[in-house]
């Protein structure tokens, strides 16, 4: 279903022009740094090490083929990897059977933060994807401690509206 998505897309930041993509086998290498520039994902172990290189691939190759899935990423015109999302599209029953497009992984490069790249992601989340996808709702979710990201959402109309709950099997702890 995500394929309905028209990708690639062009977004305009104060950086110019980004345009959005899906990503492919060949950004691991900038995903994995990407992820490893945000201080939350570092501390929970997201350090761009050589040795975690196949367990990302695995992941990346995991929701490159699954249909309910895209990865995307913000690249400048040269080529720069400057943020990432993943968008999944999850069909439901509540809400009389609406479906909804969950938002995650979001990151934007620290140097690139501020420019209004993130913005033009997430508005081309609401504004488009989610008509294209024809969800009902998009939501995300958002560390605690990510105050500042706390604020970004709320200004591009997200409310929180929800306690989100996470449990981690100890089968799950690499």
């Amino acid at each position: 279903m995500l394929e309905n998505l028209s990708l690639p897309v062009v977004l305009d930041s104060r950086l110019g022009s980004v345009t959005l993509r899906r990503a492919s086998a060949e950004d691991l290498d900038s995903l994995m740094m990407l992820l490893s520039d945000d201080a939350v994902s570092a501390a929970r172990g997201d350090v761009a090490s050589e040795t975690d290189r196949p367990a990302y691939l695995w992941a990346l190759q995991q929701i490159i083929s699954d249909p309910a899935n895209e990865l995307l990423l913000a690249i400048d015109e040269e080529q720069r990897v400057l943020g990432t999302m993943q968008l999944t599209r999850i069909p439901g029953m509540a809400r009389r059977g609406i479906a909804r497009l969950l938002v995650e992984a979001v990151r934007v490069q620290s140097d690139a933060r501020s420019a209004g790249i993130g913005s033009a992601m997430i508005r081309w989340v609401t504004d488009v994807a989610a008509a294209a996808l024809d969800v009902g709702l998009v939501q995300l979710t958002s560390d605690a401690v990510r105050t500042d990201a706390h604020r970004f959402y709320e200004r591009l109309g997200f409310v929180a509206s929800h306690v989100g709950f996470k449990y981690q099997p100890p089968s799950a702890v690499r």
